[in-house]
């Protein structure tokens, strides 16, 4: 038999023996919660409701001291939920299972004993060959929980930041509109007798439509734009009102800037957000006016957008106001935090009930989306196409 072109080796196309199904016994858990300490990341994986949810299940939590604090969580809060609470970093890192918001630093992963299940973001852009290698080392099994898909085939984490970032943009425009951020005064409201705020809403994915919410719930006029006439259909149909929908044909987007009081952009591209809004059309806008780049973690929809931190979060271009944080659900820790609890809760259990990660893996397609290291081997395509890296494909290697 030629085997030459074949994926499988010689050995693994002879008859193997029947693997019969053995009773399930339930794991037990030992999660460790690190600190996060990238700049201005505030959010933590689990509340401590989701560690007493766990404990309660007899797994264990190791959490470092302070970890919630930028979430307004106590070490108290946590110990009495029934976690250990360390000032120990090193003790964490050692945990067989670590649980983060932000992906590890090499640092961090040096620190990690062999064998580690890790769950975090992966956020592949800002990463190195040397990142992925060090894990193939330490050969960790690693979930990136934007990947993790639903049973519907959505993304739990990623649309529950995104309803977020929409709500908290149209907070912020709101904010900045008021006099005591040099805004113009404006309230961002429907009151008697005042014309209501206009506001543009470019990008009719999870942020556009909780953008729309949020305005809407305020009284604003809202104009929202996107070439997906599916999306701009859904969100309609979601928010149950007619509304003033349109592509992006650059003659409506031109005259709804120029009469707007704030933007809010919220376009995706695959890696790049694409430039929807030019410098022309900035500067042609109302002076005192508001622009929220949420795109801006993807390099921006707004020709004029520079990244800006929590700290100093705005700019003055052309007179328009503009507000270009990457991290907006850091700035709302704590609701965040809820939200990446009540996701990862559940599939910890689940984890647990089935005996194990590789348990779990075999029946939970989504799962195995958010999985692309196992056991030090590159499961996904895409990092080893980025960084020219060599992967196998996860089917293979869970039967």
């Amino acid at each position: 038999m030629d085997t030459s072109n074949s994926p499988f080796t010689k050995a693994q196309l002879l008859p193997q023996e029947e693997m019969l199904e053995v009773a399930k016994r339930k794991g037990e858990l030992f999660i460790g919660i690190p600190k996060e300490t990238h700049f201005q990341e505030k959010r933590v994986c689990l509340n401590p409701d989701a560690v007493a949810a766990l404990t309660a299940n007899g797994h264990r939590v190791l959490i470092e001291s302070n970890a919630g604090k930028g979430a307004r969580y106590s070490d108290k809060d946590y110990s009495e939920s029934g976690a250990e609470v360390t000032k120990d970093t090193s003790k964490v890192f050692s945990c067989p299972m670590i649980l983060k918001v932000e992906p590890p630093s090499i640092e961090e992963l040096e620190m990690m004993n062999p064998q580690t299940i890790l769950i975090s973001a992966l956020q592949i852009k800002t990463q190195s060959k040397a990142y992925f290698e060090a894990m193939a080392s330490k050969r960790i099994t690693a979930f990136a929980f934007e990947f993790i898909k639903d049973d519907d085939g959505s993304y739990p984490a990623v649309r529950t930041l995104s309803e977020i970032a929409g709500t908290a943009a149209v907070q912020v425009a709101a904010e900045l509109m008021s006099h005591t951020t040099k805004g113009t005064g404006m309230l961002l409201g429907n009151i008697s007798g005042v014309p209501p705020a206009e506001v543009v809403i470019i990008g009719a994915g999870t942020v556009g439509e909780f953008a729309v919410r949020s305005a809407i719930g305020l009284g604003a006029n809202v104009k929202i734009f996107d070439n997906s006439i599916t999306k701009l259909r859904c969100i309609q149909s979601n928010l149950g009102r007619p509304l003033y929908t349109s592509t992006l044909q650059p003659k409506n987007l031109i005259k709804a800037l120029k009469r707007c009081d704030v933007v809010i952009g919220a376009v995706r591209g695959k890696n790049r957000a694409p430039i929807v809004v030019s410098e022309a059309m900035i500067e042609g806008m109302k002076k005192g006016a508001i622009a929220i780049d949420v795109s801006i973690d993807m390099g921006g929809c707004f020709e004029t957008s520079e990244v800006t931190t929590h700290d100093n979060p705005t700019f003055n271009k052309f007179g328009v106001t503009h507000y270009c944080v990457p991290n907006i659900p850091a700035r709302f820790a704590r609701t965040a935090s809820v939200s990446l609890s009540n996701i990862f809760t559940p599939y910890l259990l689940e984890i647990a009930e089935e005996g194990g990660v590789e348990n779990r893996l075999r029946f939970d397609r989504g799962l195995k989306n958010g999985l692309y290291f196992y056991h030090g081997i590159l499961t996904n395509k895409s990092i080893a196409d980025w960084f020219n890296l060599s992967y196998r494909d996860i089917n293979l290697l869970i039967f």
